[in-house]
């Protein structure tokens, strides 16, 4: 991590000015993807990754490009490891929830993970350090999210095994 930041002070070589003209790629097709359209009377945006998430598969190919070419501009702007990681995590949540038909359209609607990203990239370039520590902060997050997600998957199963029964039982005395 040292020598990314060390390699900045030096001057920008040419892989990271191409990063930094991807960057700015990057910022026209998540505007384009995440923010293109607005609600009428509200502050709500959505853009092209909302209508062609309606589409099954569509919209995880086509989001998936973007977040590809992401990856590829925060590896030319020599972006560390935990902040791609970082921008994986926003991918990967994306992509689960999205699979879940419906619910998973409502979610991108408001996740936007190309925004996520973005935003991350934008506050790595401006404070490395803080982003690095937060990135680091954030994925820590993830597996107590995932353990907490199983838990309460697990008492509702549980939970929906104890009313089965019961109604099973309640059924048998009734005969």
């Amino acid at each position: 991590m040292t020598m990314d930041i060390q390699a900045r002070d030096d001057g920008p070589g040419p892989e990271e000015l191409r990063g930094r003209q991807g960057l700015e790629k990057l910022r026209a097709l998540t505007r384009l993807f995440d923010q293109a359209f607005g609600i009428p009377g509200t502050k709500w945006r959505f853009g092209l990754d909302a209508l062609f998430g309606l589409v099954p598969g569509l919209g995880d190919v086509i989001g998936a490009v973007v977040a590809v070419y992401a990856l590829h501009v925060a590896r030319q702007l020599r972006a560390p490891g935990i902040v791609q990681a970082h921008m994986l995590s926003n991918i990967a949540i994306d992509a689960l929830v999205g699979t879940v038909p419906v619910i998973g359209d409502i979610f991108d609607f408001a996740f936007k993970a190309q925004t996520r990203n973005l935003a991350l990239l934008d506050e790595w370039v401006g404070t490395p350090q803080a982003t690095v520590r937060r990135s680091k902060r954030g994925l820590l997050l993830i597996p107590i999210a995932i353990v907490a997600v199983f838990a309460v998957l697990t008492i509702l199963g549980v939970w929906m095994l104890f009313i089965f029964f019961s109604w099973l039982v309640g059924l048998a005395s009734a005969a």
